[in-house]
């Protein structure tokens, strides 16, 4: 009786390292599933990955559009949080990994595998992101992480190493040139670290940018664009320059990539702090992402409560860091995503926006939910109608309340000669 090999499924790029992570899983006796995400990767010819897999020794290769669910159930729940990490990176990497385990898991309960396995390094965030949302998935799953296994650590050394195996196996490598430095891409942005970036004085090539063109050279002639909001999600946009207008979702979320990549919109360069302890340089380009959230923001500024928007605030730090750190199924998670969607429930309107030379430039915006009031906040009209009973005359009080406690804490500094 042949015997069975226990059935692992692996998430598979097509790229050197998973590769030879394929084969030498094979090696070691699994039945290797070899599974592709297709989140948007840019220029990705996913049947050429598949055809790779077979060749290397995968038993089948699966490849799932997840793009749509992506931006869905993902994408857009970072954009209804206004999610930040550290306050400048918007998650691009990590918002995938949940939508990527979460498959894998779906695949390895359908094959009947008992493992998982991916090429995460283990100096990194995604080792931590892939294996706590599969394990909270599925609390059964076995996971193989080759970059921290010592026989395959000392195997591979190098690039050198991983080229020599390649030659041995017959794995075929792509011949041309390796831009010295790593890339993560999907639909939500590119980022590029390593090599030469690990550099932090070192200044990122122009050349290697794919979802934006510099502010530089972004066209002289700006554009205004129209974004609607319902229950804080984007459900359209439209281009007052030349009438385009998109509703799908997938479509609204690349048509926001092309419009505001097109005028030089969502580049950074930062160092952040790892879930790992180690700090990290990394170059982010995010421009649909970056146009989403401001006009979202700036959405909640007329039709948000001052105290639910000063607590969602807190909880969009919160989901920023969970969300970073690999806790997207966790319970607290849970709370602060259905916390965050009652707080959207009357986020709804249109934002106004010009997009020039890297610049995100509000115009205006309107809301049927709208909290501002033009004759409450004027200064040119006495109360704020019938409806408020506002006398300007009260503030004198207001502020003699508030004071209290800051006349109280001068009078003790000025006892104490301070």
């Amino acid at each position: 009786m042949a015997e069975v090999k226990p059935k692992l499924v692996l998430a598979y790029s097509g790229g050197l390292d998973t590769s030879v992570i394929l084969k030498w899983l094979c090696e070691k006796g699994f039945d290797v599933i070899a599974f592709c995400a297709n989140v948007g990767q840019y220029e990705e010819d996913f049947s050429a990955v598949k055809a790779k897999a077979l060749a290397v020794g995968a038993s089948q290769c699966i490849v799932t559009d997840l793009r749509s669910e992506f931006v869905t159930d993902y994408v857009f729940d970072c954009i209804k949080s206004n999610a930040i990490y550290e306050g400048r990176y918007l998650l691009g990497t990590s918002i995938a990994r949940p939508c990527i385990a979460k498959e894998m898991i779906r695949i390895a309960t359908l094959e009947g595998a008992q493992y998982i396995a991916h090429g995460a390094t283990g100096k990194g965030n995604d080792q931590v992101r892939f294996e706590m949302c599969a394990q909270a998935l599925s609390p059964t799953i076995k996971c193989v992480a080759p970059w921290r296994d010592a026989e395959f650590i000392e195997s591979f050394k190098g690039r050198s190493d991983l080229l020599a195996y390649c030659n041995k196996h017959g794995i075929p490598v792509d011949a041309k040139p390796k831009a010295n430095y790593s890339i993560d891409e999907n639909l939500f942005h590119t980022s590029y670290e390593s090599g030469q970036l690990e550099d932090a004085a070192c200044g990122p090539e122009e050349e290697m940018f794919k979802m934006t063109v510099s502010p530089q050279a972004a066209p002289d002639q700006s554009e205004t664009v129209v974004i609607d909001f319902v229950k804080g999600v984007p459900t359209k946009i439209t281009n007052k320059t030349d009438g385009t207008v998109k509703t799908d979702p997938l479509e609204i979320f690349l048509y926001c990539n092309t419009i505001a990549g097109k005028h030089g919109i969502g580049r950074i360069d930062i160092v952040e702090n790892r879930f790992v302890g180690i700090k990290s340089r990394g170059v982010y380009e995010t421009p649909g992402g970056t146009l989403l959230r401001e006009a979202h923001m700036d959405l909640e500024g007329i039709c948000m409560d001052r105290e639910v928007k000063r607590i969602t605030e807190g909880m969009s730090a919160e989901f920023a860091r969970l969300c970073y750190n690999g806790f997207w199924f966790a319970p607290e998670m849970e709370l602060i995503r259905h916390s965050l969607d009652f707080g959207q429930r009357d986020v709804i309107g249109e934002v106004e926006i010009e997009l020039y030379k890297g610049n995100i430039i509000i115009k205006g915006r309107t809301s049927p939910k709208a909290l501002y009031n033009a004759d409450l906040a004027s200064m040119d009209i006495e109360g704020g109608g019938d409806a408020f009973d506002y006398n300007p005359a009260d503030a004198e009080g207001f502020i003699r309340i508030n004071a209290v406690r800051l006349k109280t804490y001068a009078a003790l500094r000025a006892k104490d000669g301070l």
